[in-house]
């Protein structure tokens, strides 16, 4: 029995030590293998969720396109407006947001990364974060990523890319649109961005949340590379067949010929791209001649916090980070202000229109209040009290939203603001 048991443990190992060591010849034999590991695009999470619905995500302020970049290639895209808008919003029709795209707010071009959809629950939770900061949000599938017709490759999905960007900036006028790339999106980020500063038509900011500096050296840091990291010739095995698939994403290259600002973004607990190689990235461009008139900024988060690879979103410094120099020359009264974004006064001329305060979106947190206070020296219980003034005063109103729990990534919609917002600095 005892030679019986060790015959089959024999066997096993054997199989094992087999399957070890063709993988490799497999992957060098077929480098198709390793494009689709890269991208990952048949791994649709989350399963079930109609695309056409992004309401049912709860973005109920965002609409859903459709479009063309080339003939064969059709790409599902979710436009989602400032959270401000969201009760204006309902029912309205595809032209209304195109149209929405040339009011005085900035723009984010979301690209995500592999696997899953535009859809992912992490990305959600982002767009509302940056709706909820006063932001249009707009990103899109892939080719042959969720709902998107076309068959994936680093030359394509940069077409993808530039395609939204030409199409948001024929709509947007004057209003500052930024690129936010994570994870092997930063790829497409830097790829897209290095395209249009040649053409001399950069965007106002290109922002990198978990950025790697090239697909090999990612690849070689990857956890799933770990068994095989030692094996001979891993190199020739593992990461020729990628460059030999035509895929580079070199980011190390790309912000050498990059003239904009730039904000990185890592958690130090990044288990998919090593914190190191964001590091080393920054390192990399901060010292780069095209930078030279532009701000490079890179932010850290402490492994304590558990971000991780893809949860910076519930950082609530994210409004004060996002004020850092590239966004600072937005449209006055929004994120783009010089003054941190964390407890915002602002004082309106029509009162009446916005108070009682609208319902928050189903998306916002429950835990705020608002206040209403007299800009006078006018006697009487302010809005947020139990009483309310005859009349308004003569000043106007200071309408603070005031934050009494802190965290989850969310902050409530700011109203808009008839004049000039005066913003306080401070946490509740």
């Amino acid at each position: 029995m005892r030679k019986g048991l060790c015959f089959r443990l024999r066997k096993i190992l054997l199989c094992v030590v087999g399957l070890y060591v063709a993988i490799p010849f497999l992957i060098k034999l077929c480098p198709g293998i390793q494009a689709k590991l890269i991208f990952l695009n048949f791994v649709r999470v989350p399963y079930f969720i109609d695309l056409k619905k992004p309401q049912d995500q709860g973005l109920n302020h965002t609409c859903n396109y459709y479009l063309q970049p080339e003939e064969d290639v059709t790409l599902g895209v979710w436009h989602t407006v400032p959270a401000v808008w969201w009760k204006n919003a309902q029912g309205k029709d595809q032209m209304w947001y195109e149209d929405a795209l040339a009011s005085s707010h900035p723009i984010i071009l979301y690209l995500h990364g592999n696997a899953g959809t535009r859809g992912g629950d992490h990305r959600v939770e982002l767009y509302k974060v940056l709706s909820s900061l006063g932001y249009h949000v707009v990103t899109f599938d892939y080719r042959g990523w969720g709902d998107s017709v076309g068959t994936p490759s680093e030359r394509g999905m940069t077409y993808d890319a530039l395609h939204v960007f030409d199409w948001i900036k024929a709509r947007s006028g004057d209003n500052p649109v930024y690129i936010w790339g994570h994870s092997l999106g930063t790829g497409v980020a830097t790829n897209l961005v290095r395209r249009l500063c040649e053409r001399e038509t950069p965007p106002d900011a290109l922002i990198l949340e978990s950025p790697f500096t090239n697909i090999r050296e990612e690849a070689k840091s990857h956890p799933f590379s770990v068994i095989y990291r030692y094996f001979p010739g891993f190199d020739w095995f593992f990461l020729d067949p990628i460059t030999s698939s035509g895929i580079q994403f070199a980011n190390d290259e790309n912000v050498k010929h990059i003239s904009c600002s730039l904000l990185i973004l890592h958690a130090e607990d990044d288990p998919v791209v090593p914190f190191q190689l964001g590091r080393k990235l920054y390192n990399i461009a901060a010292p780069s001649r095209s930078f030279r008139d532009f701000k490079v900024q890179f932010i850290p988060f402490h492994s304590d916090l558990g971000y991780r690879h893809k949860y910076i979103y519930k950082s609530p410094e994210l409004p004060r980070i996002l004020r850092f120099p590239p966004l600072v020359q937005g449209i006055p009264g929004e994120v783009g202000t010089r003054a941190p974004a964390l407890s915002v006064t602002r004082h309106l001329k029509e009162h009446e229109d916005v108070c009682p305060c609208p319902p928050l979106p189903p998306a916002s947190p429950a835990p705020w209040r608002c206040a209403w206070r007299e800009n006078s020296d006018a006697s009487g219980p302010g809005r947020g009290g139990p009483g309310r003034p005859e009349a308004p005063a003569p000043g106007g109103w200071e309408h603070r939203f005031l934050w009494t729990a802190w965290g989850a990534g969310m902050w409530p919609s700011l109203p808009l603001a008839a004049t000039q917002p005066e913003v306080l600095l401070g946490r509740q």
